[in-house]
């Protein structure tokens, strides 16, 4: 496929591969909020039939349900593309998508729009994290791939205000034209992939070994004989034969039990992207107005304006992962960001139980409520966020990479789907019991992540496999920035043991 040299080679080559990344995932954070604030406008429900709450969560949800069907396609067509012609395939449906919705006047034909725009957005997750992962240093991979879910919330945000600024007009413009702006950032996407390189894992993986060395040595702007590129080149090839070892890798062995645990590995990354869904952030994301007036009371304008304001919370937590997540490492903003969240939950689980009551007792009590609302997503953004985005492409092997990132991926939407078509149920009839559900649920992976999931922070893809694996790390180790594999049987002291540079690395059971 054609590429354009646009960009040069070296730093501003990476910074365009960063900057294509996030341009995707903010257009992924806008056609997340875009429906937060149109589900209540009135020409909207007009136009829709006035659903009831049944019907509004499938209408709202069926997007998830598209998204689940593109991590299904990125499965079995992902590692066939590449990740440029899949990048492009998903704006591609995108583009159709969003057209369908902004021309939409009936449920069915509203509903299929949102179906193929989330096609596209399941694609485009699928195949964005790996691809940044792939072309990025170690030390540098957790900042980076945790910056794109920081722009999820960039997109949130801008299409939260602009669904606010558009409820003063009125009129079909109010809802039709904040759907059509995500077609604006599927164009500056499919614009800048022109001038990007395929990736170099995906190059030697399918044998385009002089291809993918070109590409090496553009993005870290050396000459083919320089030692970091020779040494990223046999680490490359190393992983490929300890990962082929069983034979030509299928789809069918996804979850087999191999040299480098494929099997289990695959079933971390799903696990890691449930957690980002089952915790109740999307009965935030889409449904905060909903939630403000039907269980807080608030006023329609009140709370799409409190509800903006919350958003802005989700973008300020993720700067933390942003700077940070490389020295903080990936186990422990899971464990304490969960933590937050239950407990946010459930505060407001009790402050909202007074609802009924005399007001001088639960206007007080709900007005506080709204407060965890705001910890809620500062907690969320700053840590369950941004890790399962990081963690998912870099805790599987190279030859399952596509496919098992699609499997992950999968994970968050389908869950996101069952949470979004639920929500508008559970927060009309449950009220404030809706909310112990989501404490519940974030308690419980803290343990899970104590017990089940390996720190991964500063490796190399390729040394991630000795996480896995009975073999040994090669003597040169590394290069010189301090990374290296270790010994490391996923407790807590995997971080500080992998930095020490033990030359051995234990099978992980």
């Amino acid at each position: 496929m054609v590429q354009i040299n646009m960009f040069g080679r070296g730093f501003r080559l990476r910074l365009a591969i960063t900057v294509a990344c996030e341009m995707a995932f903010i257009l992924f954070g806008y056609d997340q909020g875009v429906f937060s604030g149109i589900v209540g406008n009135d020409d909207f429900r007009e136009k829709m039939g006035h659903p009831g709450d049944s019907l509004e969560g499938i209408i709202v949800s069926i997007y998830n349900l598209g998204c689940f069907t593109g991590c299904i396609c990125a499965f079995f067509v992902g590692d066939k593309l590449g990740r440029r012609r899949s990048m492009w395939t998903a704006m591609f449906f995108i583009l159709v998508g969003a057209t369908l919705q902004t021309s939409a006047y009936s449920v069915a034909h509203m509903m299929v729009g949102r179906f193929v725009t989330g096609i596209g957005t399941g694609m485009e997750t699928s195949t964005v994290p790996m691809y940044q992962s792939e072309l990025c240093e170690a030390s540098q991979r957790g900042r980076l791939v945790s910056s794109e879910a920081l722009f999820v919330g960039v997109g949130i945000v801008i299409a939260y205000w602009f669904d606010y600024g558009m409820s003063f007009v009125g009129g079909p413009i109010s809802w039709r034209l904040p759907i059509s702006c995500q077609m604006i950032f599927a164009f500056v996407v499919i614009i800048l992939v022109f001038g990007l390189p395929e990736s170099p894992r995906w190059l030697y993986s399918r044998g385009r070994n002089e291809e993918a060395l070109e590409v090496l040595c553009a993005v870290y702007d050396r000459e083919p004989h320089d030692q970091k590129i020779q040494k990223e080149q046999s680490d490359i090839f190393e992983a490929i034969e300890v990962e082929s070892l069983n034979g030509r890798f299928k789809w069918r062995n996804i979850l087999q039990k191999d040299e480098v645990q494929t099997g289990r590995r695959v079933l971390l990354a799903y696990g890691m992207q449930f957690m980002n869904q089952v915790g109740g952030i999307n009965l935030v994301v889409y449904f905060v107005p909903t939630v403000l007036e039907t269980n807080v009371g608030l006023t329609r304008n009140l709370s799409l304006l409190l509800g903006g304001v919350i958003q802005c919370m989700f973008v300020i937590g993720s700067l933390v992962p942003s700077f940070f997540l490389d020295r903080i490492g990936r186990r422990r903003p899971m464990m304490w960001g969960s933590l937050g969240l239950g407990i946010s939950m459930l505060l407001i689980s009790v402050l909202l139980s007074f609802q009924g009551k005399a007001d001088s007792v639960s206007k007080p009590t709900a007005m506080a409520s709204v407060a965890f609302f705001f910890t809620y997503m500062l907690i969320f953004g700053a840590s369950v966020n941004c890790i399962p985005w990081v963690y998912v492409p870099e805790i599987l092997p190279s030859h399952a990479r596509t496919k098992g990132t699609a499997i992950g991926v999968s994970s968050n939407w389908l869950w996101n789907f069952v949470i979004v078509m639920i929500t508008p149920v559970i927060i009309n009839r449950l009220q404030w019991k809706a909310y112990l559900i989501f404490t519940v649920t974030n308690l419980a992976f803290i343990p899970l992540v104590y017990f089940c999931y390996p720190e991964t922070a500063n490796l190399t893809l390729e040394e991630v496999d000795y996480l896995f694996t009975k073999r040994k790390i090669r003597p040169d180790g590394p290069d010189k920035t301090g990374e290296s594999g270790s010994h490391s049987d996923g407790s807590p002291s995997d971080h500080l043991a992998l930095e020490k540079s033990i030359p051995e690395v234990e099978h992980v059971h």
